[in-house]
């Protein structure tokens, strides 16, 4: 079989966010059951969606990557819907990547969310100049992962969580 007429073999996924609530141009409530235009650009290395109302759309962004025709759904189909694992895992794929040292504390927490919800495993854990290190890997095979234990309070989880989730709905919606 020709691997490359297969359509698995290339569909890629992507996870956008939702609609917007407002046109991105003139910031007019979209309303819902009407057309408007939805277009993917990169910016500053993230992919942002821009939504525009019919009746301001000049076409496609200079820096389009893709753009499409869509529907405002109704407010009920745009409500926030939990990240699945593997979103989740993506995510802290892109923490662990980035290394910035601001974000360690959020990858810590996501890795304990991951761990709760079983997408990652503890395959062991070191020390290397008194700092402890969890070596982790997906339960799909992912990884090596490898995180400093923060050894944060029960207060600090807590009020990283509450930023965690701030910071992905901001992201998905």
């Amino acid at each position: 079989m020709n691997t490359w007429s297969d359509p698995d073999r290339l569909r890629m996924d992507y996870h956008l966010p939702p609609i917007g609530k407002n046109c991105s141009v003139s910031g007019k409530i979209l309303v819902p059951g009407e057309p408007c235009y939805s277009a993917l650009i990169e910016t500053e290395g993230r992919y942002v969606r821009v939504d525009v109302a019919s009746d301001h759309w000049t076409g496609p962004p200079e820096q389009a990557i893709a753009y499409w025709k869509c529907v405002v759904p109704d407010s009920a189909q745009t409500e926030a819907q939990p990240l699945d694992p593997d979103a989740l895992l993506r995510y802290f794929e892109q923490l662990c990547e980035d290394a910035n040292p601001a974000q360690q504390k959020f990858a810590y927490v996501l890795a304990l969310l991951l761990l709760q919800k079983r997408r990652l495993k503890i395959e062991g854990s070191r020390q290397e100049d008194g700092i402890d290190y969890l070596q982790l890997i997906g339960s799909r095979g992912e990884g090596p992962y490898e995180i400093c234990d923060q050894h944060l309070t029960d207060e600090e989880t807590e009020q990283l969580q509450q930023n965690l989730s701030a910071h992905l709905a901001e992201e998905w919606q």
